[in-house]
């Protein structure tokens, strides 16, 4: 049985979890607001909002329904356009949609109100990048987004206008949200005491790289549930040593304010990683079992030399060097029935420095061409660590163990990167496809693994040194 919210009502299914949740939102629950489009978790027509109670605090987060399983909304509160409609009037989102234009054809809209809704729902103090940044996921074909981003300046204005007598009463009382939201904590509450069934086939995390190639299929499943096993989303720092479970996300990662004192360049870095509602369902160890040569998230955490924790299904576990996980093509290190538990790596020094690159035929919400990631420690002048890793350029999220091991103890002078950019020539394999020519991709590997030394020593190394 698979319990959660739906608005303002509590929904009890025996679906099957592995259906898709716009599915059931749409067909078997009648919400026609939510659409659908592209069905890849590109378009955010379908986006809705899940609120999820942490710490006994009620926190929202938006994701695209199309590619989640619908087992994973079960003991959350799940927001459609439908449920953000205040009684007898416009909500202030969908105000300032009307006020300034800002739909056309309105097959969008749902998705850019139930997106600005999420955020108004937030503890943090309200910016114009952040409102910005919550509809990154969602896409308009007609209207023009300068109209779109004027009601996101109104809605920004009214945003910032003191809050009296608490957050939530004060959204409500503003119309930011409906009344019913108040009462959401407490059922929630009782929901999320009672186990969700688990299947016995796929295992599913968020569910955003399967759902694109095989909805149909698990839409018929029982599914295992990778998110409702307990110790998955947790983020632990202790003794120099960082724990993350296998469920958590790029946001989880992103809002981590342990982390962001650690990588002080953590949130650009970020906001490199595909939209806002994909990185809020997105788990870190889909990515890497994705195994997709280009994950962001792979070579991010190859270049923290990684350590899986890899459990079996007698609940036995053993540790795997990330950098030696891969081992083909969408093939690595798993035995049927296992799956990655958590993983670990060491905290960077205050003086190590971390870098990450991507480049894209667009800025933003986009597959790399190539992208790298690198960790350095050095003293004196010289390289005493580095773990560098690149995407786009070899079969698999490529550790470049050759030209680490080159680097191990070296100057760090324009001579000897440049060398140390001819062994990582030698260590890739680019081929030719539709993100770029293999002769670009050597190129841009060679850029990246620049930029990073660049990053490093701005005052002492000049891209005018480096190429040639």
């Amino acid at each position: 049985m698979i319990k959660f919210i739906l608005n303002d009502k509590v929904v009890e299914t025996t679906h099957g979890s592995g259906m898709t949740l716009l599915d059931f939102v749409r067909y078997q629950m009648r919400q026609k607001g939510t659409k659908i489009g592209c069905r890849e978790g590109d378009c955010g027509a379908c986006t809705v909002l899940v609120g999820e109670l942490v710490d006994g605090k009620l926190q929202y987060k938006s994701i695209t329904s199309c590619i989640s399983p619908l087992g994973n909304a079960h003991g959350k509160h799940i927001v459609t356009v439908e449920g953000t409609n205040l009684e007898g009037k416009l909500s202030r989102a969908q105000q300032a949609m009307y006020d300034n234009y800002a739909t056309q054809c309105g097959f969008c809209t749902p998705g850019f109100v139930v997106s600005l809704t999420g955020y108004c729902l937030r503890e943090t103090t309200p910016t114009r990048e952040g409102l910005l940044d919550a509809i990154s996921g969602n896409i308009c074909r007609c209207t023009g987004y300068k109209s779109i981003e004027r009601a996101v300046d109104q809605l920004y204005q009214e945003l910032m206008a003191p809050s009296e007598n608490g957050r939530q009463t004060h959204l409500i009382s503003k119309g930011f949200i409906p009344a019913y939201f108040a009462e959401i904590p407490k059922l929630l509450a009782d929901i999320q005491e009672i186990p969700v069934k688990q299947g016995k086939q796929t295992m599913v995390s968020g569910g955003t790289d399967l759902y694109v190639r095989h909805a149909d299929k698990l839409s018929n499943e029982d599914v295992q549930l990778l998110e409702q096993r307990g110790g998955m989303k947790e983020i632990q720092m202790q003794d120099g040593l960082c724990t993350v479970g296998a469920g958590v996300t790029a946001s989880d990662i992103m809002q981590h304010k342990g982390l962001q004192e650690i990588f002080p360049k953590l949130r650009q870095h970020m906001l490199l990683v595909s939209s806002e509602p994909i990185r809020n369902m997105a788990s870190l160890a889909g990515n890497f079992v994705n195994a997709s040569p280009i994950g962001d998230m792979s070579l991010f955490f190859l270049a923290l030399d990684a350590v899986l924790k890899i459990e079996n299904a007698e609940g036995q576990i053993r540790s795997k060097a990330f950098k030696d996980f891969y081992q083909g093509y969408k093939q690595y290190d798993l035995a049927e029935a296992e799956f990655i538990r958590a993983f670990t790596f060491k905290l960077p020094a205050a003086d190590d420095f971390f870098n990450f690159e991507k480049v894209c035929k667009r800025q933003h919400l986009d597959i790399a061409s190539v992208n790298s990631a690198c960790l350095i420690s050095r003293s004196a002048g010289k390289i005493d660590k580095i773990h560098c890793a690149i995407g786009g350029v070899a079969a698999i999220p490529l550790y470049l163990k050759e030209t680490c091991a080159y680097l191990q103890g070296a100057e760090i002078n324009p001579v000897t990167i440049k060398a140390a950019n001819e062994v990582l020539q030698q260590e890739i394999s680019p081929i030719s496809d539709v993100r770029g020519q293999k002769e670009y991709k050597r190129l841009l590997a060679r850029q990246l693994f620049f930029a990073h030394f660049l990053e490093l020593l701005p005052e002492e190394l000049t891209l005018e040194e480096l190429c040639y």
